[in-house]
């Protein structure tokens, strides 16, 4: 398992106790930029606490679009983990490492407990139900209000936030897809927006001029 000194930089909120609770009992996980770590219709039996990395938490359409809801990065949770576990339900979301990842697996049985025992599990677990929801939230109202334009727009201040940088590798597909559109849609608009002076465009990747 990580070391506590790590463990307590990455979740600073945890409890000595519920730190040694993590090492002693928790497991670790690895994945590679690009796998797939929960499928839709999977039965969740643990927590996942993100120690490394980035994980893009999206909804798959039937006709095979993702619809990107969110993105964990390290000291984060993922609340559907949570509420699967719990509930012993099946996943009703992806979930695909952005880059290489390093997670805490908590069994279920564990995570019950631990509410019980921990105050500071407790409300690690509380927020991170409001904060996905809260994102949760913000996304509805980006499809149900905003035009195409501002969607896009929305979408690549998401990704420049997540990975801290200006440079984001997206492809003009990647983004229709994701944006449950077309391609040549994603790249008359990326054209204007560099016409703006908002974005420079390169190969398989979008430099954010804009804040």
């Amino acid at each position: 398992m990580q070391d506590s000194d790590d463990l307590k930089k990455i979740f600073p909120a945890f409890s000595d106790d519920l730190i040694h609770e993590i090492e002693t009992n928790a497991i670790r996980q690895s994945y590679k930029a690009g796998d797939v770590i929960m499928r839709t219709g999977q039965y969740i039996n643990n927590t996942i606490l993100i120690l490394k990395g980035q994980i893009k938490i999206y909804r798959e359409g039937e006709n095979g679009g993702e619809f990107l809801m969110y993105y964990l990065q390290p000291g984060q949770a993922c609340a559907v983990s949570m509420i699967c576990a719990t509930k012993s339900q099946t996943s009703q979301i992806m979930a695909k490492a952005v880059e290489d990842v390093d997670l805490i697996m908590i069994p279920l049985t564990l995570m019950e407990k631990w509410m019980m025992e921990y105050r500071s599990w407790y409300e690690f677990v509380i927020f991170t139900y409001r904060t996905r929801f809260e994102e949760v939230l913000e996304v509805i109202d980006n499809i149900a209000f905003r035009a195409m334009d501002e969607r896009l727009e929305f979408y690549l201040k998401r990704h420049s936030e997540a990975c801290g940088c200006k440079d984001l590798k997206l492809s003009h597909q990647e983004i229709a897809t994701e944006l449950n559109t077309s391609r040549e849609v994603i790249s008359r608009l990326l054209k204007k927006m560099e016409q703006r002076g908002m974005v420079k465009l390169h190969r398989n990747q979008i430099e954010l001029l804009t804040k």
